[in-house]
Formats: C-alpha cells, sequence, structure tokens
C-alpha cells in the first residue's frame, strides 16, 4: 500500500507559475493539477491540493514519478478523476538495462538534484559511479555524491573514498554523512530547500531509505539490513515521492545495477571534461589517443596528470553511446563553452562600461 501522506499545498509539492503556464495551455479551465507519488500495477497515487487519489492508467501515457498531471472528471461526473495530460517534463532521470530488449523507464521527473548514495562500506565501483553520474548529467538535474555510513570507517579510509569519488566525477559535489550519528546532514540542506525535489539514486543497502526516513522525521519507507555477503537487501521495490522536513520533496527508488549509457552522450561527456579538453587540442582532428603524435591525452598520461584507466573508461563508454560520433559530441561540448565564455564576457564588458558611467568625470 502507498505510504499515507497529509495534504500538502500545491506549492509544497513544487507548483510555481511556470507549471500553472503549462496547465493553462491544456485549454480546459476545469483540469485539477496533482502530482504523481506512487505507481502500482497501473494505479498511481496523485497529490493535489485536497489530498491524495487513486488514478488508473490511461493508454498511450506513461507516468513516472515526479511528474505533474491533469485531472478531469469521469465522463459521467460520478466517478473518480482520470488522467487527461502528463504536463511537459522539465527534467527525467532515464535508465536503460542491458538488456538489448528492455525499454527505457522514466526512474524520476522533475527533479532538480540527483544525489547517489554510497556507502562506506558499500559495493559501488567507480566505473559504475561513472555511469551514474552520467545519466544524472543527461537527466539535466544537478548529481550530487552522498557517502553514507560514516561512522563505520576511519577517517583515513573516508577521506580514501572520497579521493575516488572525486576523482571519477570531478566538480560534483562530495557530502559526508551518518544517519547514525546526524554527522554532515546540514550539508544537504541545500538541496532540499522548500518547493525543491531531489532523487536519490545507488544501490541496495546503501542507506537511501534510512536517510529518507530521517529527513521525513519518521519511519515513512521500510529498510531493511545489508546482507552477510555485504550486498544490499532490496528494501525498496518501487519509486515514491516523499514529502520531508522543511518543505522538499525526496524521490527514493530501489538499488540499479545495470544501467546504460546508450542515449547519454552528453552526459558521458560532461563526466569526462578533461579528457574532452585535452582531445580538443591534439594536432588531428580525429586523433585516436594511442600512438599519434601530438596527442594531447597522451602526453597527459605520459605526466602523470591524466590516469590511463580513466581513459579506458572513457573509451568504453563513449563506445556505449549511440547518438553520435565523439567529434560530434566534442564539438558541442566546445560550443557550451564558447558559448559560456561568450556570455562572461559580455557581462564583465556591460559591468566595466556600468563602472565607467557610473564615475565622476576628471576635473
Amino acid at each position: 500500500m502507498p505510504t499515507a501522506l497529509p495534504a500538502l499545498s500545491l506549492s509544497e509539492l513544487g507548483w510555481d507559475d511556470d507549471w500553472a503556464a503549462a496547465l493553462a495551455g491544456q485549454s480546459d479551465p476545469d483540469l485539477i493539477p496533482g502530482r504523481v507519488s506512487r505507481i502500482d500495477r497501473g494505479i498511481s497515487t496523485v497529490l493535489t491540493a485536497d489530498g491524495a487519489v487513486r488514478v488508473a492508467a490511461v493508454a498511450g501515457l506513461r507516468l513516472a514519478v515526479g511528474d505533474w498531471v491533469a485531472l478531469t472528471d469521469e465522463p459521467t461526473g460520478s466517478g473518480p478523476l482520470v488522467l487527461a495530460a502528463i504536463l511537459p517534463r522539465r527534467c527525467a532521470f532515464r535508465r536503460v538495462s542491458d538488456d538489448p530488449a528492455a525499454r527505457e523507464q522514466v526512474v524520476a521527473a522533475n527533479i532538480d538534484s540527483v544525489l547517489l548514495v554510497d556507502a562506506v562500506d558499500g559495493q559501488l565501483s567507480a566505473r559504475h559511479l561513472e555511469r551514474y553520474v552520467a545519466l544524472a548529467w543527461q537527466s539535466g538535474a544537478t548529481p550530487v555524491i552522498v557517502i553514507t555510513k560514516s561512522d563505520l570507517a576511519s577517517p583515513a579510509e573516508v577521506d580514501q573514498f572520497v579521493a575516488a569519488a572525486t576523482e571519477v566525477a570531478s566538480g560534483v559535489a562530495v557530502h559526508i554523512i551518518s544517519a547514525a550519528t546526524g554527522q554532515g546532514l546540514e550539508q544537504l540542506a541545500p538541496y532540499l530547500a522548500p518547493g525543491r525535489t531531489v532523487a536519490l539514486l545507488g544501490l541496495s543497502g546503501a542507506g537511501k531509505s534510512t536517510l529518507v526516513n530521517l529527513l521525513a522525521g519518521g519511519q515513512v519507507l521500510a529498510t531493511g539490513a545489508v546482507r552477510g555477503d555485504g550486498k544490499g537487501r532490496h528494501t525498496t521495490t518501487y519509486r515514491e515521492l516523499v514529502p520531508i522536513m522543511g518543505g522538499a520533496m525526496v524521490i527514493d527508488t530501489p538499488g540499479m545495477r545495470a544501467l546504460s549509457v546508450s542515449t547519454a552522450a552528453d552526459g558521458v561527456a560532461q563526466v569526462f571534461t578533461d579528457i574532452e579538453d585535452l582531445a580538443g587540442h591534439c594536432r588531428f582532428p580525429d586523433c585516436s589517443h594511442t600512438t599519434e603524435q601530438g596527442c594531447a591525452v597522451q602526453a597527459a598520461i605520459d605526466a602523470g596528470e591524466l590516469s590511463a584507466v580513466r581513459l579506458v573508461s572513457w573509451r568504453q563508454l563513449l563506445s556505449e553511446t549511440t547518438a553520435e560520433s565523439p567529434q560530434v559530441t566534442r564539438r558541442r561540448v566546445l560550443e557550451r563553452k564558447r558559448e559560456k565564455a561568450t556570455a562572461k564576457a559580455g557581462r564583465s564588458r556591460a559591468r566595466a562600461t556600468e563602472r565607467k558611467l557610473a564615475s565622476p568625470p576628471p576635473t
């Protein structure tokens, strides 16, 4: 059964003027907005301003937890509310398993941050973390690494864990917490502001559900102990949107091991911006980064500035992406950087002009 949730206002669920405009675009003034909090065998729990309602699936509309939807009265007016439309998603964490026949799944929709959770005694490898971060970047949300159960390791072991995560996900914030002691929980406050939504992802046993319960101030999700072989028990078997203290919303998810990056070319490029930047300085635009003269990537490896293992991992993930060639991906990454640099230069010039105009004329 779904977790019993209190009635919340639309703004507490994350509603804002842009969502209101999206609803108005449906051309039906009687539509009722709601947010999907859980899906059970085709029946969805939708949170509205009047409380939670149960809504049946509609052919052609594939819902995801976190979706904003438009509801309407049943045609006869005597039945429950029915699904009329899904409002356009702002972002979505999508998953495709390694099974060639698998269909893409939207794990969490309309999220602001993805908290990638792993325990100091967990089983998440560096290679697996790269996939999680790539898919998080691809979703349009901001990835954040949260290392749990810090009370179970020495400071030196925690430092090693942080160093390994930072090497894999350069530029991604890493936070150390302990649900048992409360250490580090205050570091998560910026991601949990009122109206914001975060998704918790990671392997089973990482402490996701325990963290949700702690943030919610009560036992809202079931938790389980880690098995004797060190692997997490699959306590969470569904995705659920849960309100927490302070006004944010958290989406808890089951542990996921099989992650394909076949549709995450941009996300992969974002994870490996160091190699992408180096590749832009190679002598030949089609450099394979193996034996060519003037290869900036191999030069960085020889100088100890880049790990050869990281290059192998970049090649592996890049080979899995099917959206475009590495050259096209690299060009688009460089174009985005040039656009940011141009915009920054424009702002600097504007500030300089303002200072000049504001300064008194020479006497």
